[in-house]
């Protein structure tokens, strides 16, 4: 099993400097120079922990997806190096973050707002026409939290929509998932 697991953290590594080699180069199409300009979030979902067991002490964690507010304490205190929030989509959300980061004493948290562009209704994140408002109230109205900018997630149909595929379009962070880790695994459920 050490050789398997071995065989995949080689993979993922060779396959994580393949992503940031392209980034840069699509970063330099943009015109954009310098190693800061985009930065990429290895989304390891569903993967076992032993595939990114060999990380540096002082990753930075970004929790991604939906987060219930009475999950926030439980996220804050868990995961010590957690820079950032990315899936703020509402205002219940945001006030529990700020009085969480405040109850417990940490600098303040960075967070994107999540914005439903595709309209789908699988898909969490506020609508456009909300946002602003949402921006405007983590800025003002949350000052234990940083508003970092906008999370938008494109629609699943590559063909239809490229162009939400493309870091030339102004994005600043980039969820590289299967193309590092591999197709996600979801637990087969069993037939009765």
């Amino acid at each position: 099993m050490a050789t398997t697991s071995a065989a995949m953290d080689g993979v993922a590594a060779a396959a994580f400097q393949s992503v940031i080699q392209r980034v840069q180069q699509a970063a330099e199409r943009s015109g954009r120079r310098g190693p800061q300009q985009v930065r990429v979030v290895a989304v390891s979902k569903t993967k076992p922990v032993s595939l990114i067991r060999q990380l540096p002490e002082d990753i930075e964690w970004h929790f991604i997806g939906n987060l219930q507010s009475n999950k926030a304490k439980a996220l804050l205190a868990g995961v010590p190096n957690l820079a950032m929030v990315e899936s703020v989509d509402d205002e219940k959300i945001a006030n529990q973050l700020d009085r969480v980061v405040a109850s417990i004493g940490r600098k303040p948290l960075k967070v994107l707002v999540q914005v439903n562009t595709s309209g789908e209704e699988s898909k969490f994140g506020v609508e456009p026409s909300g946002c602003v408002e949402l921006a405007k109230h983590v800025s003002l109205g949350c000052p234990n939290l940083e508003f970092c900018g906008l999370m938008t997630i494109g629609m699943l149909d590559y063909s239809s929509t490229p162009e939400n595929f493309k870091i030339e379009m102004g994005s600043t962070n980039v969820r590289i998932g299967s193309t590092i880790f591999g197709a996600r695994e979801y637990p087969k459920k069993q037939s009765n």
